[in-house]
């Protein structure tokens, strides 16, 4: 139905089922236009097409995770998880939360490679001090999808946690996603 024609050389069901064989669905939605357009018989508009859809589908299944209040680490991965899970660089954010965690607002702090020489506290407490927030939690995933924390991890988490206090804007968490599971600073007793 999204693609609705097929091409000169083959019909849409044929189409179809030659992309999901090819890709998988999940594959599929994670390719870019130009990916998605060297397929044969794939112009610009159905590969816009499809990723429209998934867009949307991605959107809709977010929206379900419509947390307006954070009360443990799953509440966290909940409402990043369907974001970050196919991510293929880390994402670094913060959730801004009020004294009563609820959420002010969420910071993308930066993206690419988490290095603890990189990450500043100012640039993580910058747009909380912003908001007015008296909290915050510190989000990022694992492209590996493995949630378990890398000694930079700690390190960045003990750097913040460090500098909550001169800041007045308490570090409530640290949750790492990864492919279905998480790992939380908090209720990791190893540490």
């Amino acid at each position: 139905m999204i693609l609705r024609t097929g091409s000169k050389d083959e019909n849409v069901i044929d189409m179809s089922n030659r992309l999901i064989s090819e890709y998988g669905l999940s594959k599929m939605f994670d390719c870019s236009l130009e990916e998605l357009q060297e397929v044969k018989g794939m112009g610009q508009s159905k590969a816009m097409q499809l990723l429209a859809m998934a867009e949307l589908s991605k959107r809709s299944r977010l929206s379900k995770h419509n947390t307006k209040r954070i009360t443990n680490a799953k509440d966290v991965f909940n409402l990043f998880h369907e974001r970050l899970k196919n991510e293929k660089q880390e994402h670094f954010y913060i959730i801004m939360l009020s004294t009563k965690n609820h959420i002010l607002g969420e910071h993308l702090v930066s993206k690419g490679v988490l290095d603890a020489a990189i990450l500043e506290p100012r640039e993580v407490f910058r747009p909380a001090v912003k908001a007015a927030a008296s909290r915050i939690i510190i989000i990022h995933n694992h492209p590996s999808g493995d949630p378990s924390p890398s000694d930079e991890d700690i390190e960045v988490t003990k750097k913040l946690m460090s500098a909550e206090e001169m800041m007045n804007i308490k570090v409530l968490d640290h949750v790492i996603v990864g492919n279905g599971e998480m790992w939380s600073w908090v209720e990791d007793n190893s540490i």
